[in-house]
């Protein structure tokens, strides 16, 4: 349940270490940590602050269409700015794209359009669901995001970089591996990316979705986000939503925005606080 992740926060705040970072802001930082959300306890949608829920479902969808426009993005959510736009027009990265909002070989890019050496392609998404029908005691069931080989073509390199699928008695689980969890801003959007693509996956494959396993490497607060943290811990939980899918929708890359909703969501008010880029 949510306890979980509030712990944590708890945790990284209390005995964390303090170290610079990439972006020059600072983190308080733990390594190696773990969470776990059970489907039937509800859809891990965290109620101490509102969940984006719209965002969530536009960049999942915007990963299993294989792009890597932000201009798609936009379309899905219906927004002029997303959750990709600093990175869009980052000083790093705007003189490698080829054209204004391109974010490069991102997520959806390696999910659906991993190149081979010989210049063909792997669609993993396909392989993934076609191995999960064939084989659902594969230990081979992943899909990974991390290609060291084109990390410089990517506007940012995966955080939340590599899962693995797990079948048993007609349930299915996933376990994902985040090497960098912005755990104010990020973990609670990849908490809910992570059970939803769960929950298509076990749609499309005619199984039940079951755990969410989320393996957080350097797992950090930033500095500027201690007040933001500290107020969040003050309220209590409500019960988690239920998913809501269309029940039509068989293939994975069959699902619209309209196809996904959350039923009693109930949280507490927005709590905003800056990304570091």
């Amino acid at each position: 349940m949510e306890q979980a992740y509030l712990d944590l926060l708890k945790q990284i705040m209390e005995t964390g270490v303090d170290r610079d970072d990439r972006t020059g802001t600072g983190t308080r930082a733990l390594f190696g940590l773990q969470m776990k959300f059970n489907m039937a306890d509800g859809f891990p949608a965290l109620t101490t602050k509102k969940l984006a829920f719209k965002a969530v479902k536009s960049e999942l969808l915007w990963f299993l269409e294989g792009s890597g426009d932000e201009n798609r993005l936009k379309e899905l959510n219906s927004s002029e700015r997303t959750i990709w736009s600093a990175n869009a027009q980052a000083d790093y990265w705007a003189p490698k794209a080829q054209f204004p909002g391109d974010l490069g070989r991102v997520y959806g890019v390696q999910w659906r359009h991993w190149k081979r050496p010989d210049g063909s392609e792997v669609d993993q998404i396909a392989e993934l669901i076609e191995q999960i029908k064939k084989d659902p005691y594969s230990r081979r069931l992943i899909l990974t995001a991390w290609n060291p080989g084109e990390l410089e073509q990517m506007a940012l390199p995966p955080c939340h970089m590599f899962c693995q699928f797990f079948v048993a008695d007609g349930k299915l689980s996933l376990l994902m591996h985040q090497r960098s969890c912005d755990m104010f801003l990020g973990v609670p959007f990849n908490i809910a990316s992570y059970s939803l693509l769960l929950h298509m996956v076990a749609q499309a494959t005619g199984l039940v979705a079951h755990e969410f396993i989320h393996s957080l490497g350097d797992a950090h607060i930033y500095h500027n986000h201690f007040d933001a943290v500290k107020e969040q811990l003050t309220r209590k939980p409500y019960a988690f939503p239920s998913l809501s899918l269309n029940p039509e929708v068989k293939d994975i890359t069959g699902f619209s925005m309209d196809d996904i909703s959350l039923t009693n969501y109930e949280s507490h008010p927005t709590i905003k606080a800056e990304m570091a880029v």
